[in-house]
């Protein structure tokens, strides 16, 4: 697949660049994805939640009617699950809800998620640009200039730029990241990925090496 190159202003270099098939147009794998996403959110989790069972609320343990004769259940205590101020009965516990995933998958489960975005015509290469100081505006216009401004973007760089990276960052539906960022729910997430001309050799390199 071929894509032409264009600068921040929007306007076509007259270069092209060639995607690797290998990357770029392979048959998306679905459940590669699912699971890729569906670890990446699950590890996103602090499992933190936590309810008092009936051994941990405060309470008195004293015996709060007779065994028999009342008509009623048996009640031999206010921390009973049966009663509004009682104990949570099978109620949720820390945990971690991480889990491991095969580096092959992994791997899958990207290319399947650029390939799509190859396919449905949201991938853009711009020439490789730097901004001198952090300026929001100026971010904002080059996303203008690409017709992109209004969607979900998501720029990748082939290195760390902090005057790019704070340019973006209290931009709503904009997202700047490196090779490593790369990850399938970024990619998905996205409505449109930008890439500069570096990053792609060197996504593709990247990918070639796992």
């Amino acid at each position: 697949m071929e894509l032409s190159v264009y600068n921040i202003e929007g306007k076509d270099t007259g270069r092209k660049v060639q995607l690797s098939e290998e990357i770029f147009g392979i048959e998306p794998n679905d459940h590669a994805i699912y699971l890729d996403v569906k670890q990446y959110l699950a590890n996103q989790r602090q499992g933190t939640h936590k309810t008092k069972e009936r051994g941990e609320v405060a309470g008195s343990t004293r015996k709060i009617k007779r065994q028999k004769g009342t008509g009623g259940a048996r009640a031999g205590s206010l921390k009973s699950p049966l009663f509004a101020s009682g104990g949570t009965v099978f109620g949720p516990r820390p945990r971690s809800y991480r889990f491991k995933l095969n580096k092959k998958l992994k791997r899958l489960a990207r290319i399947s998620s650029l390939s799509y975005k190859a396919k449905n015509g949201q991938v853009i290469v711009i020439e490789d640009f730097t901004l001198e100081a952090p300026k929001t505006k100026e971010y904002v216009a080059i996303l203008s200039n690409l017709k992109i401004e209004n969607q979900k973007s998501l720029m990748v760089l082939p290195d760390v730029n902090q005057n790019i990276i704070r340019s973006a960052r209290n931009i709503r539906n904009a997202k700047v990241v490196t090779n490593n960022g790369l990850i399938t729910y970024n990619i998905l997430n996205a409505k449109t990925l930008v890439f500069t001309e570096s990053s792609i050799k060197n996504v593709e390199s990247m990918f070639n090496k796992q």
